[in-house]
């Protein structure tokens, strides 16, 4: 499946949104939650090729020239117009999905596989709570949408400062609170801040992902405190700082597991 770029807009100095349409869009799957993803392929430089391209034919070329798919947050599907918007963190000419979308104009082709994941917050949850950094923003942003009116939903969010802000709109009762990162990096910090907050009583639903040892500080905190049950908690590593994606990618499947054995 692909999607031809329609439109490009920085929401933030480092997050841009593209709007993806095209008849290579007919039969996308309406997504099945706030945290629905497509694997998009992105073309190394020098491929020799442009999407759409043949998977077949692609896997029988040499590493280098292959394409790197990436997990790219879908931010909003609308089935009447078929347009696909997707939100996607930017660091410059680093990183495959972040320097494809500096450059993507209109016309510029992606392909992708998905949509994939079911998650969303449980409307009979008393309240819900939303954790993570830059690359969980645009998960957030629509999970905080998906809150029942008046639902009680705290979010806190690690950016690189306050140009990185981005205004979030929920039916729930929001309250968002924004941490920027220091240097050095400091995994602790979104979980010292979730433990400084006053949060509500009663059953949690929890969002918590972003880069690795921080998701994993904080769900250590949430866990063993009992501000959320296990069931309940929505975890997930993006990234590990100061890994490479490739890095990250090589050891991420072993890290996950060795999650799971951190809290009793």
């Amino acid at each position: 499946m692909h999607g031809e770029v329609l439109s490009t807009e920085a929401l933030t100095p480092h997050l841009v949104r593209v709007v993806l349409g095209g008849p290579g869009l007919d039969g996308f799957a309406e997504p099945g939650g706030a945290d629905s993803y497509v694997n998009a392929f992105f073309l190394p430089p020098g491929a020799g090729y442009t999407a759409p391209f043949d998977d077949a034919e692609v896997r029988e070329l040499p590493w280098e020239r292959r394409p790197f798919p990436r997990r790219i947050t879908v931010r909003a599907w609308d089935a009447a117009t078929r347009r696909l918007t997707l939100d996607i963190v930017t660091h410059g000419d680093v990183g495959y999905a972040g320097r494809w979308a500096l450059h993507a104009r209109p016309g510029d082709t992606l392909q992708f596989r998905g949509p994939a994941g079911a998650w969303s917050p449980d409307p009979d949850a008393d309240w819900h709570l939303l954790v993570g950094d830059a690359s969980a923003l645009p998960a957030i942003a629509g999970a905080a949408e998906r809150v029942p009116a008046g639902v009680r939903v705290v979010a806190v969010i690690e950016v690189a400062g306050p140009a990185e802000e981005l205004a979030l709109d929920s039916p729930g009762d929001l309250a968002v609170t924004w941490v920027h990162t220091g240097t050095p990096y400091d995994a602790d910090q979104l979980a010292r801040t979730v433990a400084g907050l006053d949060l509500p009583a009663g059953r949690c639903c929890a969002f918590v992902h972003g880069e690795a040892e921080a998701t994993r500080v904080v769900r250590r905190h949430l866990l063993s405190t009992g501000i959320v049950a296990r069931e309940d908690l929505s975890c997930s590593p993006y990234w590990r700082h100061p890994d490479t994606d490739e890095e990250w990618r090589a050891v991420k499947a072993a890290w996950t597991r060795q999650l799971e054995n951190d809290v009793d």
